[in-house]
């Protein structure tokens, strides 16, 4: 085990946290995880999420879990997958096991199920539009992830306090195809006058009638991220969740549903992003530079894709050091690549 911070290859807050956590007890083994998801291939941008991730494991002797976030089948391709799993062991990480988020569909209706008993769950057949305007609003030009004390205060559901008995028949009846999509979700009870959005009663299931890439045409509501994403780190026993400031906001979310559940308590850890100037790092632009046509396939050697970088010549070893020197800080910034 090298837990020596002068020689690690993590951001120093990131180590000393983890090595405290060690110290104290509060976990005696350590385990992170990469959740990516399977709907394009890896660009430089999930670098730094990926080899953070690994040192971590690898410094305190611990194992990294490989777990695809495949909770949308409408945008997931088995192609991405295994393209994801060649260009991260072509980077150089090893992994103890590979599990994808749908390995928990069955656990995670369980809880779900369970929530809904203890009345902190509840269907709601309001449309996406009406939703959104009875969470509240930001005010002009803020972004959620700025302070959200500005917000106006939400609006109770009018089937917020629907009976627990109900709540089961319906979400039963989503899971098993009976509704049209957009007619009905499933929403966490937590508090619509919270001054952080997301908790306002977040949407824990929407159905989706579409195949999906593992589990078939078995499921017709699928789980939203926040919802599926902390427990998923809970499940696998995951000691420290290791993610981008853009998760800072989620944090509390996160640690709502695992309290109520008496759910293995994960730590998140928020480190910055790897912003690059004049560089295209969207997954969802990317791909549509591919599909229509304007580059020549994810290796083309002007995309920032680690393929399109093995092509154009570029070492691991050269893109490790050039991640884990991008610098310490927690707060995010620009770096320009040469």
């Amino acid at each position: 085990m090298d837990n020596n911070q002068s020689t690690s290859r993590i951001p120093s807050f990131i180590h000393e946290a983890i090595a405290e956590d060690l110290r104290s007890g509060r976990f005696n083994y350590v385990r992170t995880r990469l959740p990516p998801e399977p709907n394009g291939y890896l660009h430089i941008g999930h670098c730094k999420a990926f080899l953070i991730d690994y040192f971590a494991a690898k410094e305190f002797g611990g194992e990294l879990n490989l777990r695809f976030d495949d909770t949308n089948p409408s945008k997931e391709e088995t192609e991405f997958v295994d393209a994801i799993e060649s260009d991260a062991a072509w980077l150089g990480i090893q992994w103890a096991r590979v599990t994808f988020a749908s390995d928990y569909f069955d656990l995670l209706y369980e809880w779900a199920i369970r929530l809904v008993k203890m009345g902190l769950a509840y269907v709601d057949d309001q449309t996406q539009e009406e939703m959104s305007a009875s969470r509240g609003t930001l005010p002009k030009g803020t972004k959620w992830s700025e302070t959200t004390a500005a917000l106006k205060p939400g609006v109770d559901s009018p089937y917020r306090n629907r009976p627990v008995e109900e709540n089961l028949d319906l979400l039963e009846r989503m899971k098993n195809g009976e509704f049209a999509e957009g007619s009905r979700v499933l929403r966490a009870k937590i508090d619509m006058q919270n001054a952080n959005i997301l908790l306002r009663d977040p949407v824990m299931y929407r159905i989706m009638n579409v195949s999906h890439h593992r589990t078939g045409d078995k499921w017709h509501i699928y789980p939203m991220y926040d919802w599926s994403h902390g427990q998923n780190d809970s499940m696998e026993g995951v000691t420290h969740s290791l993610c981008s400031n853009e998760y800072i906001i989620h944090r509390p979310l996160y640690e709502w549903f695992l309290q109520q559940l008496g759910a293995f308590p994960s730590r998140q850890i928020e480190f910055s992003r790897l912003n690059l100037t004049y560089a295209m790092m969207s997954k969802r632009k990317l791909r549509k530079l591919v599909e229509t046509g304007v580059v020549r396939g994810w290796d083309d050697p002007r995309l920032t894709t680690l393929r399109g970088l093995r092509r154009r010549g570029v070492p691991p070893a050269a893109i490790i050091d050039f991640v884990t020197g991008t610098g310490e800080t927690k707060n995010d910034s620009w770096v320009e690549m040469a």
